[in-house]
């Protein structure tokens, strides 16, 4: 997800190469746990997207959604949680299998070398 609202204040919180291809990273922002992803394009594998939602996973009520693995399931790109295997639309937060559980999702963007959130 990419938003360039002039309004926001972008946080710096890792450099592009902290976070692998395909991979999860957790960052504390404002003292909550963030999971942010940098997923590959399959059309473009030196593409990347970027996406972050809460780490913390209603199921387990545990922080590892950073953990959990990337891929798609039709049409959405989804992370997995590592401990009970529901997946999370990265770009919305629902649960594919539960759609009355929803998690938050935040804007990120890439600047320059460095990956930012929105505060």
């Amino acid at each position: 997800m990419t938003s360039s609202t002039s309004t926001q204040q972008w946080l710096d919180i890792c450099a592009l190469d902290d976070i692998l291809p395909s991979m999860g990273r957790c960052a504390l922002v404002n003292n909550k746990q963030i999971a942010i992803f940098r997923v590959t394009k399959h059309s473009d594998k030196q593409a990347h997207e970027f996406y972050a939602i809460d780490n913390y996973c209603p199921f387990s009520q545990a922080n590892t959604l950073s953990r959990g693995i990337t891929g798609s399931i039709d049409d959405k790109l989804v992370v997995a949680s590592p401990l009970y295997k529901q997946h999370f639309d990265l770009s919305t937060g629902e649960c594919l299998e539960d759609n009355s559980v929803r998690i938050n999702t935040y804007p990120v963007r890439l600047n320059g070398n460095t990956i930012q959130l929105a505060a």
